[in-house]
């Protein structure tokens, strides 16, 4: 520890609990006023490893301001509430801290409360006058986020004592679905569709829709539930005419693919509408080498081109991707120039790539 005086010892006393000695220690120095890292107090260092007594020390004994932010302008009341510490953050309350104090960021500790799943914590702040409906600076509401965390019963209890709380939409027009989907929350989902009247293919700004978010992520079971519950499209766009199938070949996740193909029936070459590009490109473009075999595995036709005429083979050679490359040669493609006369081969230096080539040739 460091040596006395060092306000890191003293921060380092708060942080372990040890009242007795940081008495000691501040009753020698004649004060409690030493900053720490990012302008934090002793309060903030209390607040956010639960100490209530020591809390209660410095606020009562030695007059540090409950009120006092860091450079963050972040308080005592929002270390307490993002780290759950229901005694703290009632100690504070009850001692006249604002309760919709803000952050940078434009955050409030019921918003840092709704990151985590501490119902209690949440349920005092907003008897204490907290209001669910301000946003962030990105747009999101303490609804919003608690959605991202998914615990179906913070959000019943939001939306009893706030039941326009699901009525918000992020600056890039994402709602509480959009998240809840994307995050694999399944019943932050189901609150969410029997008690909110979502569209059922509400977009954001890219033209996203909650199906589209939980098959991208992977969440089968959610977009599941988006199809029987809320009558979500299977077919519906984004801004660029991608549907869920080039979404999910983008991240590599194959069982949506799969899901998406033998159950749904969705045509494995469908074409993003602005560049005709398929799912097996988006694959090749990304190096997803499973995702190829399984497109592949399910049929699709590797000879397919997008507007500029380029095969799989020219995106898997533009990234650089030795494996796609060795998979689609292997599979029967061959080069071809697309509308600039460019073959795949002329869009790498990749040794090993243009060895894959070489080997394709020969054999």
């Amino acid at each position: 520890m460091a040596a006395p005086g060092d306000p890191r010892r003293l921060f380092r006393l708060v942080q372990e609990g040890r009242l007795c000695i940081l008495r000691e220690e501040l009753q020698r120095l004649g004060g409690a006023g030493c900053p720490g890292l990012a302008g934090d107090t002793l309060l903030h260092c209390a607040a956010r490893h639960g100490r209530r007594d020591i809390l209660a020390c410095l606020a009562e004994d030695w007059d540090l301001d409950i009120e006092s932010a860091n450079r963050d302008y972040k308080r005592p009341l929002h270390e307490a509430a993002s780290m759950g510490h229901r005694d703290c953050v009632r100690y504070l309350l009850c001692g006249g801290a604002m309760v919709d104090c803000l952050k940078r960021g434009d955050w409030t500790p019921l918003m840092m409360a709704c990151t985590r799943k501490n119902l209690g914590v949440i349920q005092d702040l907003v008897e204490h006058g907290a209001n669910p409906l301000l946003k962030n600076k990105d747009g999101w509401n303490s609804f919003h986020i608690a959605c991202r965390e998914g615990d179906p019963q913070i959000l019943q209890y939001l939306l009893t004592v706030c039941p326009d709380s699901w009525k918000t939409e992020s600056k890039i027009g994402r709602t509480p679905l959009h998240t809840a989907a994307m995050h694999g929350c399944l019943e932050a989902v189901k609150v969410l569709l029997q008690r909110c009247q979502y569209e059922p293919d509400c977009r954001d700004k890219c033209g996203l829709t909650p199906f589209m978010d939980a098959i991208q992520c992977g969440y089968i079971n959610i977009a599941r539930l988006l199809l029987e519950k809320h009558k979500a499209c299977i077919s519906a766009e984004d801004s660029l005419g991608a549907q869920a199938i080039h979404r999910a070949a983008v991240t590599g996740q194959n069982e949506a693919i799969r899901f998406l193909v033998s159950e749904l029936g969705i045509d494995v070459d469908v074409r993003a509408t602005s560049t005709h590009l398929t799912a097996l490109h988006y694959a090749a473009k990304e190096g997803h080498v499973s995702t190829v075999q399984m497109l592949v595995s399910l049929g699709a036709d590797i000879n397919c081109k997008d507007e500029r005429n380029r095969s799989a083979l020219h995106l898997a050679c533009a990234g650089q991707h030795v494996a796609c490359v060795e998979l689609l040669l292997r599979s029967g493609l061959r080069d071809s120039a697309d509308i600039t006369g460019t073959l795949a081969q002329q869009l790498t230096r990749n040794a090993d790539i243009l060895r894959c080539f070489s080997h394709s040739v020969t054999a």
